[in-house]
């Protein structure tokens, strides 16, 4: 009798257990246009669907569940995430599926995401390519034979469970400090996200593939860098106290060319809310949240490929002013100093 009464209970609370609930997210892709799309999602209907096609040989996976999570599915789940940020459990809600389950296919997108397209950040050694470039950049502000700017910005994260200190940035909040070098159209063409939230610039850059090919003459041009870094042969930096009428023309000029740095900074962080301040930060462990930032990355370029608009208020890039100041470097290298000298000479005098 005991048996029986406990497997009548058994199965009423079974009954009574919600179902689970697997809405058609098919009805987005046919209920919004493409702005619509692109304000909650950041792509258009045709670049989300050329995205699954990419990623969904790396999604889909043999199971014997009825409701498995479909590819489009899942890169729309991310790509929310990506959009807006926030709780993983909103998201979840959105899409109908659980937070533990946006977790995993957050994981797993950004993974194939990176691996699959990490060719859409790549600088450029042909001297065609270069040539382009340097034409963009001089065409802003007459900055001659510059191929990128330079700079850092700050993502901030949850605080680490291993070595949290040296994740803590000079505005005491634990973040991590991207590197990226961009073209004269806020492109990437280099990016380096692995460095904790306390690491200099100058430590980055000096540290950094692209910087060897720049020191062994492989790469024909200048980059554009705050005070932040060592002034070089190929990285030149503001004067800190100008002295003439043609190092202030050259401030003047290096500052109006490099800030496209900035301003692709606050696309970036405008398009992917989860890399900004004001949506609070990257719920992850180190390894998943340097994927996050390189895929956000990833597909900023292809927006700026695709001229897909950015429909939201558009962002400063949060962490430059104040939170990303750094001490002034002072590293002046012989040639680096001759160069910019040469420089002010034959264009600012």
């Amino acid at each position: 009798m005991a048996v029986a009464l406990h497997i009548i209970r058994h199965n009423e609370r079974r009954a009574m257990r919600r179902e689970r609930v697997f809405r058609d997210r098919t009805n987005i892709m046919d209920s919004l246009n493409d702005i619509e799309l692109i304000s909650r999602y950041r792509l258009d209907r045709r670049s989300i669907f050329d995205l699954v096609d990419v990623l969904a040989p790396h999604l889909e996976r043999p199971t014997l569940r009825n409701f498995a999570i479909p590819p489009l599915h899942q890169v729309l789940t991310t790509l929310r995430y990506y959009a807006k940020g926030g709780f993983l459990s909103e998201i979840g809600d959105i899409h109908g599926i659980s937070r533990s389950s946006v977790s995993r296919i957050i994981s797993s997108v950004t993974t194939s995401l990176v691996s699959s397209l990490i060719y859409k950040i790549k600088f450029p050694l042909d001297q065609p390519s270069l040539r382009e470039i340097k034409q963009d950049f001089h065409n802003m502000s007459g900055m001659p034979n510059v191929v990128g700017a330079v700079d850092g910005t700050l993502i901030p994260i949850i605080r680490p469970s291993e070595d949290e200190q040296i994740f803590v940035c000079r505005k005491n909040y634990h973040s991590l400090n991207v590197q990226a070098i961009c073209d004269a159209k806020m492109k990437f063409t280099n990016v380096v996200a692995k460095w904790p939230g306390n690491t200099h610039d100058s430590f980055i850059m000096q540290n950094c593939s692209l910087s060897e090919k720049f020191e062994n003459k492989q790469i024909d041009g200048w980059l554009l860098g705050d005070s932040g870094y060592p002034l070089k042969p190929w990285l030149l930096t503001p004067f800190l106290n100008p002295s003439s009428n043609g190092e202030e023309q050259y401030n003047r000029c290096h500052k109006s060319t490099r800030n496209v740095i900035e301003r692709a900074f606050g696309l970036l962080k405008s398009r992917f809310r989860c890399l900004h301040k004001t949506t609070g930060c990257l719920h992850f462990i180190p390894k998943k949240f340097t994927n996050i930032v390189v895929a956000c990355f990833i597909l900023h370029n292809i927006c700026i490929d695709k001229s897909i608009p950015q429909l939201d208020e558009l962002l400063e890039d949060d962490n430059h002013e104040n939170d990303h100041e750094q001490p002034e470097v002072f590293n002046v290298f012989p040639d680096g100093f001759n160069t910019r000298a040469s420089l002010v000479r034959q264009r600012f005098n």
